[in-house]
């Protein structure tokens, strides 16, 4: 997925410099708030030929987040600009997200020129250092000439694995002036290939486990080992459990998925073999079996680079390298046990079971509304193709639970990070590079006030998307544990039932207010019918929030 380095004569001002080598890497959308450090950039990227398509955005953080998003969907670094100061910094969070994601993204700044710096100039701030914990690099270019070189780096850097975003800034003065470089080019692509001695390691681990899990993340996804992890996974034949961007490498209702029945198969399995994905508090942080008096499992992992192994836990064996090479050697060299083959029937009855209770919630007639309702029948709706996109916490819990992708790519959500206001910007992401397929975006109404003004950024690009809203006037993830923690809650209440289809209609979209279940499938078929960004804002039960185990820690 790499691009051969960037090579050639450019010649014009810093931005026909960086547009150039952008366009080398593929970049067709460059998403952006205006600002007058960065206009060399804008004309450089509506000069013929070819065009680079300018998406104007109202917040900063929503042109990160759908550039990060291009990158999660694509798998190529999508590209951002924004202006000095505080475009820079409101734009920190979602470099955050894309560096504890994985998504490969490429950040521009602009910056206050070098020929006064230190005179107190409009926005004048050194901002690299912001980014230095979050990004793969950080750096100002001085020169004109080397703009071009060091964006060609940038986005190989944000492409090669382990893939995250790159922050660059060029000063105001840099950015205009004029020059003629020839960039050399940078080095070759390093090899990724797996050592055979780890990948054998891993395999013996299959080969003698009774009770093995196989963990697919979505590094296997950014790495376009989806393929390999699906074969891998069915000559295996052991329980599957999907994670994050993961969600969809099987697809929902396949024999092997375990997501229904985490807790029986990361309970009471002796191995537990993690691909591309961190053992992070969304894994128990690595602690696996235990169940009914069982000792620890072992634990494998597999990451696409070597910095990326967990560090923080004894592993019975690690590999790393190209994903999909380490997939399908570890299943070519593995001979699972029949033992693992009874363990996977029951899991994978376990699964059949959890997912035949769901029905009572899913079809529910509760008044207030049960947030389950609202899957159920979205489910019924859905496309196989359709990109799901999660913004929010309580509400979107519910998504994680009842919605199972059935293509690999088609699932978004804040990630690790775990940072609200990612929907809009990956719902314009989405939009345009799926332009087929449906795009829904779910928000609790806690989320929703964090990016609906860009609802303006949809209807002027004309981007129909369909956002669906569990309004339960509550910031639901906070509110419960206040309450058992201390008796009481405070900052944790919203005005119940406020129109937020009102706010999209009043931006030019579509939308309704839906407080009766009967309501719901009606309104969501009018949301995918309308052809215009459309709100579905449905009032749901406050006193009916997710059963977690755990707030992340």
């Amino acid at each position: 997925m790499e691009s051969a380095p960037f090579s050639g004569t450019v010649g014009g001002h810093g931005g026909a410099h960086a547009v150039a080598a952008a366009l080398h890497h593929g970049v067709d959308t460059m998403f952006t708030l205006s600002g007058g450090h960065v206009f060399p950039l804008y004309d450089a990227a509506v000069k013929p030929e070819p065009v680079m398509r300018l998406l104007d955005v109202r917040h900063e953080q929503t042109a990160v987040f759908a550039a990060e998003g291009v990158g999660k969907l694509t798998r190529r670094a999508g590209l951002a600009v924004v202006t000095a100061g505080p475009g820079v910094t409101n734009a920190v969070s979602g470099v955050a997200t894309a560096r504890f994601s994985g998504s490969p993204l490429v950040l521009i700044g602009g910056r206050a020129p070098d020929a006064r710096w230190g005179q107190g100039l409009l926005q004048e701030l050194d901002q690299p250092p912001l980014f230095a914990t979050i990004t793969k690099q950080a750096r100002t270019v001085h020169e004109t000439g080397s703009i071009a070189a060091a964006v060609d780096g940038a986005f190989t850097a944000a492409n090669g694995a382990h893939r995250g975003p790159v922050f660059l800034d060029v000063p105001m003065d840099r950015l205009y002036d004029q020059a003629e470089a020839e960039p050399a080019g940078g080095a070759p692509a390093a090899d990724r290939s797996p050592d055979p001695g780890e990948v054998s390691a891993v395999a013996r681990l299959l080969s003698e486990a009774e009770r093995p899990v196989l963990v697919l993340g979505g590094d296997v996804w950014l790495d376009g080992a989806e393929a390999a992890a699906l074969e891998a996974a069915e000559e295996l034949g052991v329980p599957v459990v999907t994670n994050g961007q993961g969600r969809g490498l099987l697809p929902g209702g396949h024999r092997l998925l375990a997501n229904r029945a985490r807790g029986a198969a990361f309970g009471g399995a002796d191995l537990v073999v993690v691909a591309g994905t961190p053992l992070d508090f969304r894994l128990g942080h690595g602690l696996f079996g235990g169940k009914d008096g069982a000792p620890p499992a072992k634990v494998a992992h597999l990451a696409d680079a070597a910095d990326q192994i967990a560090g923080h836990l004894d592993l019975a064996a690690s590999a790393s390298g190209d994903l999909g090479a380490l997939l399908r050697g570890i299943a070519a060299e593995a001979k699972p046990r029949p033992e693992a083959r009874e363990w996977a029937e029951r899991i994978s009855g376990t699964a059949a079971r959890a997912a035949a209770s769901d029905a009572e919630a899913l079809a529910s007639t509760a008044d207030p509304i049960h947030p389950a309702r609202i899957y159920g029948e979205l489910n019924r709706v859905l496309d196989d193709d359709a990109v799901v996109i999660g913004d929010g916490g309580d509400f979107v819990s519910y998504a994680g639970k009842y919605i199972e992708p059935r293509r690999p790519g088609n699932w978004m959500d804040p990630g690790p990070y775990g940072c609200l206001g990612t929907g809009m910007g990956y719902a314009i992401a989405a939009r345009l590079s799926r332009p087929s397929s449906q795009v829904v975006t779910l928000f609790g109404d806690g989320a929703a006030g964090f990016s609906l003004m860009d609802v303006d950024t949809l209807v002027r690009h004309r981007l129909p998307v369909v956002m669906v809203c569990g309004n339960n006037g509550i910031w639901g993830l906070e509110k419960a544990p206040m309450q058992m923690l201390y008796g009481y809650d405070v900052a944790a209440d919203l005005s119940p039932q406020t129109r937020y289809d009102e706010v999209v209609r009043a931006l030019g979209g579509g939308g309704e207010l839906v407080t009766d279940p009967e309501e719901i499938a009606p309104a969501l078929r009018r949301a995918f019918d309308s052809g215009v960004p459309y709100m579905v804002n449905i009032a749901t039960d406050p006193d009916n929030v997710y059963p977690r185990k755990t707030m992340g820690v």
